[in-house]
Parts: structure tokens; C-alpha cells; sequence
């Protein structure tokens, strides 16, 4: 398994935002992780991709250990989070090819202009990242995020300002990247996650409430949609 996960938790203080969870994901799959604004799922991110320690439970990445390994785990991991952070002052291609400096990256005109054309940022490479729109700026965020070719790929919130054709193209690089590598999306789109997900994890207070493939959960929940299942495992008092 490229990410497993086994009796994770977080506490802020008293508060437990991530409570005893397990699971695994696999390459070649998309595992779509789902859950109410607040239920752990950031944390949980920040946590696999070495940006916040755990309190305890062990989480490794491509073998390696999150605490014993942090800089192989970041090696083989391309992170896009929420709040996409990005060099405002930079044009396109010139911040793409600084993160291929930082990685070493070989050939690496060649692969700046691949992940261009993979994330529909041809129109745009010579401008500053700045005069972007949002949606443009987050296709930049996924490009720094593929472009050292991680095995790893956490997406939280992808698709976020994208126009619906926008939508359509990364949803389909989303699927075609997830045929060879780890995914791990976060969304709270439920449509997305059907079209992209091959399986589901659903967490709600820091637990983990349902974790399955698509498929799976639906038949265990009579064919109800996805959105009608989410609302009936998380809305809990």
C-alpha cells in the first residue's frame, strides 16, 4: 500500500480532531476522503504530507515513515491544499520551473512544458500568476503538485473556482493520473467524487464512519445517492 494509516490521532489541547482512524490507499486507485467542514479531514492531510505531527498512531508513505522519514515521504508526495500558496510575483513558467529546481528535475523544459499542456495552462504560462483568475490559479497549484511525477497525489478541494468545462478537463486528468499513482481527493462535491472516486472514505468528528468502494456503499445503502449517504452518516448530534 502507498499510504497506510493506523491509529491516527490528533488533539489540539481537549479537543480530538482526529480520533483512532485507519485505512489504506492504493496505487491505481482515486480514494475520495469526505466529511463535513471540521470532521478531520485537513488535519488528516497535513498530517500525511509531514506539515503537522501526529499525536500518536503511525502513518507511512511509500514505506517510509512520516516521523522517522519526513523528507523521503515529501519526495514522493505532490501536495495541493486548500488554501493554494503560490508566488503572486512570478509568471507561470518561471514558478514551474523554479519548483523543478528545487526538485531536480532532468529535462527540465521538457517536462515543464508536458505538465503546461496536461493542465491546460498554455494560454497562460507568460503571464504573472497575480493576473490569474482563481480557477487559473489553482491549475498552476495542481501543475507544482504533478510536475516531480510524485507516486503520492493529495488534492484538497481541486476543482475549487473552476469553470465547468475547467471542471470536465481535471476531473479527467484527476482519473488518468489515479490509473498509475495514489490518490487521495478531498472534496465537498459529491458529484465529483462519483465521477472520479473509485472509493470512499467518510469521516465525521474525527472517526471514520464509512470506507468502501463507490460501488460497495451504495448497494449497502440500498442505491441511495451519494449525498443522501454523506447527510445520513454525518448529521449526527
Amino acid at each position: 500500500m502507498s499510504i497506510s494509516v493506523t491509529n491516527l490521532s490528533k488533539d489540539y489541547g481537549l479537543q480530538k480532531a482526529v480520533n483512532g482512524i485507519s485505512f489504506e490507499a492504493a496505487a491505481g486507485k482515486v480514494l475520495g476522503f469526505l466529511g463535513p467542514n471540521g470532521a478531520g479531514k485537513s488535519t488528516t492531510m497535513k498530517i500525511l504530507t509531514c506539515f503537522i505531527p501526529q499525536t500518536s498512531g503511525t502513518v507511512k508513505v511509500c514505506g517510509f515513515d512520516v516521523n522517522d522519514n519526513p523528507m523521503e515521504v515529501k519526495q514522493n508526495i505532490g501536495y495541493l491544499p486548500e488554501h493554494n500558496p503560490l508566488y503572486l510575483e512570478m509568471y507561470v513558467k518561471e514558478a514551474l520551473g523554479f519548483i523543478c529546481d528545487i526538485h531536480h528535475i532532468a529535462d527540465k523544459q521538457n517536462r515543464i512544458n508536458e505538465v503546461i499542456e496536461m493542465t491546460g495552462l498554455t494560454g497562460e504560462q507568460f503571464k504573472k500568476i497575480g493576473a490569474l483568475s482563481k480557477g487559473y490559479r489553482q491549475r498552476v497549484g495542481l501543475a507544482q503538485a504533478i510536475l516531480p511525477d510524485p507516486q503520492v497525489l493529495i488534492l484538497d478541494e481541486p476543482t475549487s473556482g473552476l469553470d465547468p468545462n475547467q471542471v470536465v478537463g481535471i476531473r479527467s486528468l484527476i482519473k488518468q493520473l489515479g490509473k498509475t499513482k495514489t490518490v487521495i481527493l478531498s472534496t465537498h462535491i459529491m458529484q465529483e467524487v462519483e465521477a472520479v472516486c473509485d472509493q470512499v472514505i467518510i469521516i465525521n468528528k474525527g472517526q471514520i464512519v464509512a470506507d468502501d468502494e463507490l460501488g460497495i456503499l451504495r448497494k449497502k445503502y440500498q442505491g441511495k445517492s451519494l449525498e443522501d449517504i454523506f447527510i445520513e452518516l454525518t448529521n449526527v448530534n
